[in-house]
Parts: structure tokens; C-alpha cells; sequence
């Protein structure tokens, strides 16, 4: 699915950008977002080249981007604006990544198709 080469492609740049700001800024929670953000781009990479896509790892990318997106949201909201995204999005978001995690896990116990 290319829609994933794509998003690991923006997540990887927004990574690699919020490191450079937070190298020259100092910000933690900057530096914090950033590193999740790298790490995780080259899975949507892979994800986007694999030959054989199926619902549960599609689901379990899903669960990796919201909760990307809730966890480094919240600490770009709190360094840029000086507020919450909502009160528990961080820890919401970091629970999302790791039930996407374990999605992707089990998503590789199935039965293989030839």
C-alpha cells in the first residue's frame, strides 16, 4: 500500500526536522517526539513495501498512527503551546502504539498465502 510509503516518508522528515530544532532549542519534549517519530517511520515503510497487506497489520498501523499522533502531539502541544492536547493523550497515545505493536505481532502468527 503506498499510502504507507508515503506517511512513514512525512513521519521520518517530521522526525528528522523536530531533531534538529530540538539539538538547537533545547526542547526535551521536542527531542522526545522526534525520536518516536524515527523510530517508527521505517515500519510504515515496510509496511507499504510488503507483497502481501493484510486487515490485522493494516488495523495494527492504524493503532501505530493514532497513537503516534496523540503521544508526539501532546508533547509538541506542550513545548510549542504551553497546553494539553487533552488531559491523557500522551499516555493514550503511547497505549495505542504498543496495542499496534502487539496487532502487528500477532498479525505474523496467521496462516501464510502462496
Amino acid at each position: 500500500m503506498s499510502i504507507f510509503i508515503s506517511v512513514g516518508g512525512l513521519i521520518g522528515a517530521a522526525g528528522v526536522a523536530l531533531s534538529a530544532y530540538a539539538a538547537h532549542s533545547g526542547g526535551g519534549n521536542v527531542a522526545t517526539a522526534a525520536q518516536f517519530l524515527l523510530f517508527h517511520a521505517p515500519l510504515f515503510v515496510v509496511l507499504g513495501l510488503a507483497d502481501n497487506p493484510n486487515r490485522v497489520r493494516t488495523a495494527g498501523a492504524g493503532l501505530l498512527g493514532i497513537g503516534l499522533v496523540l503521544f508526539c502531539g501532546d508533547l509538541l502541544m506542550r513545548h510549542f503551546i504551553g497546553t494539553r492536547l487533552f488531559a491523557m493523550a500522551a499516555p493514550a497515545g503511547g497505549m495505542a502504539m504498543i496495542g499496534g505493536w502487539l496487532v502487528i505481532a500477532f498479525s505474523g502468527l496467521g496462516k501464510k498465502s502462496r
